[in-house]
């Protein structure tokens, strides 16, 4: 009983960390307008606009690896 508390404690404790962690992405994201990380690709020409958001991308990939690292580290 015991362990499924602690279980149970860590899982709200990552929600909620992970909820925070989207308000202010989605706060950010808002009030920035949606603007692309110095260094993503934008190509424009008339009636044409190509974006690749590669730093965008990177940055997202990092963070999402070290939250899983985390959660592979509380999981052994």
């Amino acid at each position: 009983m015991e362990r499924a508390l602690v279980w149970l404690g860590m899982a709200l404790v990552a929600m909620g960390l992970l909820t925070a962690g989207m308000g202010l992405l989605l706060g950010v994201w808002g009030r920035g307008g949606g603007r692309l990380l110095p260094g993503d690709i934008v190509i424009q020409r008339p009636g044409f606009t190509f974006v690749f958001p590669i730093v965008t991308s990177l940055v997202l990939s990092a963070a999402l690896s070290v939250v899983l690292w985390i959660v592979a580290m509380i999981r052994r």
